[in-house]
Order: C-alpha cells, then sequence, then structure tokens
C-alpha cells in the first residue's frame, strides 16, 4: 500500500512538472508572436548556424571589417562635397587628417540638409590661397580656420561653434561662450592643433611641406598654376 501511494505521489508530481514546462513553453510561443524579434539564446549560439542567412547587413559589416586593404581617408575624401552657392560659411579643413575627416564627414552629412557650409579641402592640389583670403597650406595646418560670406576669418574653437550652429548644433559649443570655459577650450584645442600631426602618426609640417613641394615640381613642372 505504501509503494503504490508513493507511486501515485510520484505520477502526480511528474504531471504537475509537465503542466508547468508546458505553461512556460505556451508562454514563450505567446511572446514570440507577439514580437517576432525576440530569439532564443540557443538560436545565436547554435554551432550549426548557417551563415549564409545573416541579414544583409550585417554582411556588409563584415566584408567592410574584412576589407583592411582599404584606406578610410579615400573613403571619406570621396564622399560628395556639397559645394553650396549661397554658403554661409567656408571650412578648410586637412583632407589627409583621419580623425579630422571624420568630424568633416559629419558636417557634411548634416549640411546637405542646411546646405550652409562650403567645405574646401586645403590638401587638394587645387586648393588656391588666393580665394582663401590669402591663407595658404602651412598657416591652415596651424588651426582650424572658417571664412564667412562677408569675408571674416574665424579660428580655433570659435570657427568650430560657427560651423556647428550652421547645422544645427550649436549647443554643443554654447557653453564655450562663458568664461572661464571659453578660455580652457582654447587652451585644450591649441594643444591638439600643436600635436595632431604626431598624434595621427604623420610627419612634421616641415617634412609634408617638403613632400607636397616636390609633388607640385613632378606634377606641374614650370607651370604657375599649382600653387603652395
Amino acid at each position: 500500500t505504501i509503494k503504490k501511494t508513493h507511486l501515485v505521489l510520484k505520477i502526480e508530481e511528474n504531471k504537475r512538472k509537465m503542466a508547468t514546462r508546458g505553461a512556460a513553453a505556451a508562454c514563450v510561443i505567446w511572446k514570440h508572436r507577439r514580437n517576432p524579434s525576440l530569439r532564443s539564446l540557443t538560436h545565436h549560439f547554435n554551432p550549426n548556424f548557417n551563415p549564409q542567412i545573416i541579414p544583409r547587413g550585417f554582411k556588409y559589416q563584415v566584408r567592410a571589417i574584412q576589407g583592411s586593404n582599404a584606406n578610410p581617408i579615400t573613403q571619406l575624401k570621396n564622399k560628395e562635397d556639397p559645394k553650396p552657392q549661397n554658403w554661409k560659411i567656408k571650412m578648410l579643413y586637412d583632407g589627409d587628417c583621419p580623425l579630422c575627416m571624420r568630424e568633416v564627414n559629419m558636417l557634411m552629412e548634416r549640411n546637405a540638409k542646411h546646405g550652409s557650409i562650403k567645405f574646401v579641402d586645403i590638401s587638394s592640389n587645387d586648393y588656391s590661397p588666393e580665394e582663401n583670403q590669402g591663407l595658404d597650406y602651412k598657416t591652415v595646418m596651424g588651426q582650424i580656420h572658417a571664412i564667412q560670406s562677408d569675408g571674416n576669418v574665424v579660428t580655433g574653437v570659435e570657427a568650430f561653434r560657427r560651423l556647428y550652429e550652421e547645422v544645427g548644433l550649436g549647443w554643443v559649443y554654447t557653453i564655450t561662450k562663458f568664461e572661464p570655459i571659453g578660455k580652457v577650450a582654447d587652451a585644450v584645442y591649441d594643444f591638439w592643433a600643436k600635436y595632431r600631426l604626431q598624434v595621427t602618426g604623420r610627419p612634421s609640417i616641415e617634412a609634408i611641406l617638403e613632400a607636397r613641394k616636390k609633388n607640385k615640381v613632378e606634377t606641374c613642372g614650370d607651370s604657375k598654376a599649382c600653387k603652395m
């Protein structure tokens, strides 16, 4: 009798466990139907997972990582450079600076909507100081320069503040209008501008100027069309 009672209790316990598991499974299925994007961990870590069914966007990211031979600076510089006719401010930027190009690229994307910034790459062979308030390559390499439509030249943090204002991001630099924050921001930027070539692993400004001069001679010969 005791054995039969024990067996009955064990059967009842198993039934309760099965009922609990069934309820849990039903709950998971219900949640999955309401939100198809939900997946279990076993789905993501399945050793038999077929890479061919990876979403297109994910495959694109993998290809981008694997394509290590691509030059990120070249990719950014090759992006369409919008040149609005009615620009309010002109940004003179160093297209050979990897960190600088990330910010320039962001501003270009924002400017596609506003159309108020004209971007000028000073590293281009077509750069003309005469068309940019007489600012030569070496001068502009010293720090960020921007030229307003009225011809006024602004530099450093103020240049960034004016540029960001034109693409709806003026709030980013608003705090730099007040002291002593403004002076601190200027000091930090001046330090960065002074050492940015070293930080980004590039040659000294003297070496860059010499290389550009040599390239001008090889490319232009005695032509006066090419200018530093």
